[in-house]
């Protein structure tokens, strides 16, 4: 049997020992969020094998789950880089079924245009990816089901949002790097947006706008806990993005399971301060990260920064 007879002073310094540890513990820094940065010069690259060991690298949970890859699907030119390009999407596709996914399907949702299969096949997604048809999901007219916002930094309290988001395993947001004219960057926190029906919501899902764009894309963020961000970042767009800019040839996969993360080291290797974007800045506010606590592997930001051309509106969001 234990004592009961226990020493006032020993149990004094021990509960004050006891309290300072908890207290220490308690505002013990958060462990840094990994990003990977890999460089991959051309679309012909080996995609599917640097995808699968970024994957491996950070222990994603893969085997017997079901995937979706939402890729950015706007709007289609010959000339710009607006959309991710299919040949990463079919190489993702192949990197998750090698590691035992059950199921890989591929949706979006465009926001300017309502023939989203038509757009898919002028960008080359038919052609690229087999059975596309079959994989894909038009998340515009999808079903949906009743979602209430906990917390919401924007004016939103509710959205109808599409069931196939909510019945993956792991949502895997994959960009196109680009600027943006009103948010300084789109990347993979923005690229949520395609999961907001046009069907529900109308063309162009004026409610996001009319809420607070940085506030939505902070909103949707929360709302997909399990993700995975994959950033074409072979052929990006820089100037009056998302649409309107010019190509910009970067080399680059960006990938990691925090998506503010991957965003903050888009950023940087765009030139662009993360601390001057308020998407980034509000995920502070709401959460316990800092955009300055992140860990980069394979390439340095250093090695690949390539500063992009800006709006001028845009251009006090610039690096000093």
């Amino acid at each position: 049997m234990f004592s009961t007879n226990i020493n006032r002073r020993y149990f004094f310094f021990g509960a004050l020992g006891l309290t300072l540890g908890c207290s220490r513990q308690s505002v013990r820094a958060p462990e840094a969020k990994r990003v990977s940065i890999v460089r991959a010069p051309t679309y012909n690259h080996d995609l599917y094998g640097i995808l699968r060991s970024i994957l491996l690298d950070h222990g994603v949970a893969i085997s017997g789950k079901r995937i979706l890859l939402k890729p950015n699907l706007v709007e289609f030119s010959a000339e710009a880089p607006i959309n991710t390009n299919p040949i990463l999407v079919a190489a993702a596709a192949e990197a998750f079924y090698s590691l035992g996914a059950s199921s890989v399907k591929i949706a979006e949702g465009p926001g300017h245009r309502r023939m989203t299969l038509d757009m898919a096949e002028a960008a080359g997604f038919f052609s690229t990816i087999p059975k596309f048809e079959a994989t894909f999901v038009d998340l515009n007219t999808d079903d949906v089901q009743h979602v209430f916002l906990h917390r919401p930094v924007s004016t939103l309290k509710e959205l109808y949002l599409p069931n196939t988001v909510f019945d993956c395993d792991l949502l895997v947001s994959m960009p196109k790097m680009k600027t943006h004219h009103w948010a300084g960057a789109t990347l993979s926190m923005k690229n949520l947006f395609g999961v907001v029906p046009g069907s529900v919501y109308g063309w162009p899902k004026n409610i996001l706008h009319w809420a607070g764009i940085d506030e939505s894309i902070v909103d949707l963020q929360s709302l997909f806990p399990r993700q995975f961000a994959i950033v074409d970042a072979i052929e990006s767009m820089e100037g009056n993005g998302p649409i309107l800019g010019t190509s910009k040839h970067t080399g680059l996969i960006v990938a990691g399971s925090h998506p503010p993360s991957v965003d903050a080291t888009c950023c940087q290797i765009m030139g662009i301060d993360p601390g001057k974007i308020r998407y980034l800045t509000l995920m502070e506010e709401k959460t316990n990260w800092s955009w300055k606590n992140t860990r980069q592997t394979g390439e340095t930001i250093a090695a690949v920064r390539s500063p992009f051309t800006l709006h001028p509106d845009l251009r006090r969001l610039r690096m000093s």
